[in-house]
């Protein structure tokens, strides 16, 4: 495979195999689209990649992570037509991002209790969650199926489900976060039941008309969390019955390591800082407990996603340190389909095109991780200049 050729996904043809990843934008003051994140999204489909996710539109008010994001209703539609249009223009594609924050929701900034698998502390919101019952499971299912049609309704040409980091179809694969007696918990098959139920509903309800794909941990990164044999049971799952044309392999959780996933430097004063007391206190003392630090190197996920590779036949997206045509190449080479780039994109919004121009094109991302504090103002590499 060719990293800039068209490619395949679902009903849909990709001018290349590059996806800009999902990143918390921090651009929605008012829970709605602004010019802000239109730029935002427009820059790196201008500047080459095959398509653009968009994160992240919850698809219930409960499932925000904080109250200014994007929740999925007919209010948000205008605004998201405007996006995809922007994109589209640029000829690239457009994915949502859809899924339930569940136990990382911030529950005294949405002003409703956050749910998850089991009872649960989250310091972010000061308070436990509620444990989901069957008709909390029931509707939010619903709901990730009414998003996607929202999604369509706006113009994008997929979707992206979050199973991932810990979030609520996440809490329920984690057998640290669900240790419940019903039918939802104990044995992976249980486990797995609301992601898999999630995923047949977003298929039910869109068919071929849109591509849809999961964003799904291999590890959690936490003692007693979710580990690859139990992800691969789940990957199994959606391939069988083919609810999903392609699937991002991640990891880490937002809960309890959210750094599993980053990898490189953790500035914890630049973190802190974006905190109001009292986790800014907490985490200037005990930042180094939670946010622990992974050493970077290029494509640090391969490894864990040779496993997926090796066992299923599904289009799969690799995620984690591509930063250049090397990585990419790589990735093609060990017959993954996609790659998604996120970080580097922040600082260089037009490297995919310069490294199609020139191979040898390196990318300035120095995996500070400077940004990821950034999320709550607009997220951006505070190493670029601001203009004038």
């Amino acid at each position: 495979m060719e990293v800039f050729e068209p490619a395949r996904l679902g009903p849909l043809t990709l001018r290349n195999r590059v996806i800009k990843a999902a990143t918390s934008e921090g651009m929605t003051p008012d829970a709605l689209v602004t010019d802000e994140l239109i730029e935002y999204h427009r820059r790196p489909a201008a500047g080459g990649v095959g398509m653009t996710t968009v994160a992240y539109c919850a698809v219930a008010p409960e499932g925000r992570t904080e109250r200014r994001q994007i929740w999925m209703r007919p209010d948000a539609v205008p605004g998201l037509r405007r996006l995809t249009d922007a994109v589209h223009a640029e000829g690239a594609a457009a994915s949502a991002q859809l899924g339930h924050a569940g136990p990382v929701a911030d529950a005294s900034s949405n002003r409703v209790p956050a749910v998850s698998a089991g009872r649960f502390f989250n310091p972010l919101g000061m308070a436990f969650t509620k444990v989901a019952k069957a008709e909390d499971i029931e509707r939010i299912t619903r709901a990730h199926a009414e998003a996607a049609r929202l999604a369509v309704e706006s113009g994008f040409d997929a979707v992206e489900i979050h199973l991932g980091h810990n979030y609520l179809a996440s809490s329920f694969l984690s057998p640290r976060l669900n240790r419940r007696k019903d039918g939802y918990g104990g044995p992976i098959e249980n486990r797995a039941k609301v992601a898999l139920g999630i995923a047949r509903a977003v298929r039910d309800e869109v068919g071929d008309r849109i591509a849809i794909t999961a964003k799904l941990n291999m590890r959690d990164g936490v003692r007693g969390g979710l580990e690859i044999d139990d992800s691969l049971h789940v990957a199994r799952g959606l391939q069988e019955e083919g609810t999903v044309d392609a699937l991002e392999l991640t990891a880490g959780s937002s809960l309890l390591n959210p750094m599993y996933l980053f990898r490189g430097e953790m500035p914890i004063p630049e973190f802190a800082a974006s905190y109001k007391l009292p986790m800014r206190v907490g985490l200037r003392m005990f930042g180094k407990r939670f946010l622990r630090v992974y050493p970077y190197q290029d494509a640090y996920l391969l490894e864990h996603a040779r496993r997926f590779r090796a066992e299923l036949d599904l289009p799969l997206i690799l995620l984690g340190g591509i930063t250049d045509r090397a990585t990419m190449d790589t990735a093609m080479a060990e017959g993954f389909e996609f790659v998604a780039m996120a970080r580097a994109l922040l600082r260089e919004p037009d490297l995919v095109n310069r490294i199609a121009a020139d191979p040898s094109t390196p990318s300035l991302c120095i995996h500070c991780n400077r940004c990821v504090p950034t999320v709550y103002r607009g997220t951006h590499c505070p190493l670029v200049p601001e203009p004038d």
